[in-house]
C-alpha cells in the first residue's frame, strides 16, 4: 500500500475502549493510487467514529465526497456529488478474515488497521449505476415513463364508436381493395 494511503492508518493498539473520532481527507492522488479506478478525479472529506472494546472495533463512517463521473449518453464530464453513511466491524479473533462484507476478523495484536479501500469502496457503491450529467436526469425520469402525458383538451367519454380516421395516404389503397 503506498505513502498515500498510509495517511488513512489508524495505530489501534493502545487505543482505551471508547469511542475515538478521526477526520480524513483525500483528493485525485487517493483515487489514483488504487489499480482499476472507475473513479480517477475527486475528492472527499471523512468522519470516522472509531468505537473500541475488548471485543470488536466498530467503525462508523460518515463521508461527503464529489468525483467526476463520465455521463454515459454524451461522454461529458460533470461531477456528481455523495453523502454516505456506513459501518465496518474489526472483530478481535486468531487471524486476518473477511467474515462477510461489512465484518472482518483482525488477531488480538494487530497495531493498526487502514481504512482507505473502506473509503474508496463506500463511495465506488454509493454513485449511481446509470451515470447522467444532471441536465439529462428529468428527460431520464420521462423516459422511464413516470411521466403522464395528457391532452390540452380532455375529451369527453361517450359510448358511441369513434370513427375511425384514414390516413389520406392509404385511402387510395383503400379503395382499390374495395374494388377488388
Amino acid at each position: 500500500m503506498g505513502k498515500i494511503l498510509s495517511k488513512y492508518d489508524i495505530n489501534i493498539q493502545g487505543l482505551e475502549e471508547k469511542v475515538h473520532t478521526f477526520e480524513f481527507e483525500g483528493d485525485d492522488k487517493f483515487f489514483w493510487a488504487f489499480e482499476q479506478s472507475f473513479i480517477t478525479k475527486g475528492n472527499f472529506k471523512a468522519i470516522v467514529r472509531l468505537n473500541k472494546n475488548s471485543a470488536l472495533i466498530q467503525l462508523d463512517f460518515d463521508i461527503t465526497a464529489t468525483v467526476e463521473l463520465t455521463c454515459d449518453r454524451s461522454l461529458e464530464l460533470f461531477d456528481e456529488e455523495v453523502q454516505v453513511e456506513e459501518r465496518y466491524i474489526y472483530k478481535f479473533g486468531d487471524r486476518y478474515e473477511e467474515i462477510t462484507d461489512e465484518i472482518e476478523m483482525i488477531p488480538y495484536g494487530a497495531d493498526t488497521i487502514n481504512i482507505a479501500q473502506h473509503i474508496y469502496d463506500f463511495i465506488g457503491i454509493s454513485l449511481p449505476m446509470k451515470k447522467l450529467h444532471p441536465r439529462f436526469r428529468d428527460e431520464d425520469i420521462e423516459e422511464e415513463g413516470l411521466l403522464v402525458y395528457t391532452s390540452e383538451k380532455e375529451e369527453e367519454p361517450t359510448d358511441e364508436p369513434k370513427e375511425q380516421e384514414i390516413d389520406p395516404r392509404w385511402a387510395a389503397l383503400n379503395k382499390l381493395r374495395m374494388n377488388n
